[in-house]
């Protein structure tokens, strides 16, 4: 069935759209997903084939994982999300253990966006005692394992559970990639669209110290007078 896959990847290659989506995913020399390889496949694409192959082994979806291409990698991490929803909580283990294995193939932020609230997020919001692997990943040296981290606490904040966001902001506060800021203030504005005064607390304390990116991401929905206050730091 892998092998089907790959001939499936292989007739939907658009080499044209692939040189643009290398230069959107700034994949060029000293830039943060240098080496990563396109063939040109749209998402909707990606999901089709998601579905058609949805009963692949988490050894294929290992493979895809290890492929320097991100097609292939983003798919298996859409069949990853779609087994881990129907799986029972054996496979939903086995699926949370993989991916924080994966943490070096899941290595572009379209990638852990999609992904890491789904599986990360979804396993530790129903297992409590495994929750402290969030601050871990927050003060990892990689900047895709801090992304995921903030990313999946996008999952509690849908059930109004605003403390790790918090948390995992605070430890991110100072980081030097416009990645980072830019998921932080992220997170930050969908936990004030649920509670902006529990996010006005913590900007209060902190607005002065955060990068502009983070704090326009952050106050994006406030209104006019509001974001006028923070921004004049």
């Amino acid at each position: 069935m892998l092998q089907e896959l790959l001939r499936d990847f292989k007739k939907l290659e658009n080499k044209e759209k692939a040189k643009l989506l290398q230069g959107f995913f700034k994949t060029g020399k000293g830039e943060y997903a240098e080496g990563d390889i396109f063939l040109g496949l749209i998402v909707p694409e990606q999901r089709k084939l998601a579905k058609k192959y949805s009963n692949l082994s988490l050894q294929d979806l290992q493979s895809l994982l290890n492929s320097k291409i991100h097609e292939h990698r983003l798919t298996a991490l859409f069949i990853l999300i779609d087994q881990y929803k129907k799986g029972n909580a054996t496979l939903q283990q086995k699926i949370y253990r993989l991916y924080l294995k994966n943490t070096k193939n899941i290595n572009n932020w379209d990638l852990i966006d999609l992904s890491a609230p789904n599986i990360v997020g979804d396993y530790l919001l129903n297992h409590k005692s495994e929750q402290k692997i969030l601050c871990k990943l927050a003060k990892s040296k990689s900047l895709w394992e801090k992304r995921i981290a903030i990313l999946s606490t996008f999952m509690f904040i849908k059930y109004n559970k605003f403390e790790h966001t918090l948390k995992i902001a605070e430890i991110l506060l100072h980081d030097k990639q416009d990645l980072i800021h830019k998921a932080v203030g992220w997170m930050l504005r969908e936990l004030g669209k649920r509670d902006q005064k529990i996010e006005e607390i913590f900007l209060e304390k902190y607005y002065k110290e955060m990068s502009r990116t983070m704090l326009r991401y952050a106050i994006e929905k406030f209104s006019k007078e509001k974001r006028e206050y923070y921004m004049r730091k």
